[in-house]
Parts: C-alpha cells; structure tokens; sequence
C-alpha cells in the first residue's frame, strides 16, 4: 500500500515556474514507476509526465515537453515535477501516482494504469 500526498500547487501568472511534490509512505514506493497527471477545468484528466522506479527513464506529454521536469528521491520517498515557463492552458489540479503493476508502452500513460493516487494540489495560471 502506497499513500501519496501532493504540495506546492499554487496561483501564479504566465511565465512563472512552480515545483509540486508528492511525498510517499510504504516501503515498496522505490519500486513503483510514478506518475503526473493534472486535470483542468471541464476537462478529464490527462497524462502530463512519468519516471521509472530508478528515475533513470522519463517521459512527458507533448503540451509539457521542453518546460516540464519529472524527478524523484527515493531516499527520501519523494516524487517532483518542475514546471518552467507556466501558461494558462497548465491550470488544472494535479495529482501524482503510483504504477505498482509497471506498465509499459503507451498504456502506461493510462489513469488506468496507476493503482494509487493522491489527493491532488491545485496549479492556476493567471495572464
């Protein structure tokens, strides 16, 4: 069982740039491929980035690549996504989560795919 909490959504403007956090609890966190995902106003929620177990392999949405960055630190049971030169279009809430099957391929960019998710921390984009 993985518990996941997410931090550091906030309300900034256009440019800007923001790191969230998920903080993770269980002992088998350093084995799962996590995840980003975010879901905007009206919209259903959408794959934004993820990274292997080792963190050694990461992939991004096409709306994210070049501006955001997916990390984590296993030692400290921590997953982070750095997000650089914020638009309007990324305001949404965000949620971080966990694979403990380790899907490959394009499923593994499927809500589906992950078994645990956090509550989620809200990301607004002002002009």
């Amino acid at each position: 069982q993985v518990q996941l909490v997410e931090s550091g959504g906030d309300l900034v403007q256009a440019g800007d740039s923001l790191r969230l956090s998920c903080a993770a609890s269980g002992p088998t966190f350093s084995s799962y491929p996590m995840g980003w995902f975010r879901q905007g106003p009206g919209k259903e929620r959408e794959f934004v980035a993820r990274i292997s177990w080792g963190g050694g392999t990461t992939y991004y949405a096409d709306s994210v690549k070049g501006r955001f960055t997916i990390s984590r630190d296993n030692a400290k049971n921590m997953v982070y996504l750095q997000m650089n030169s914020l638009k309007l279009e990324d305001t949404a809430v965000y949620y971080c989560a966990a694979d403990r099957t380790r899907y490959s391929g394009t499923y593994a960019r499927e809500t589906s795919a992950y078994e645990y998710w956090g509550q989620g921390t809200q990301v607004t984009v002002t002009s």
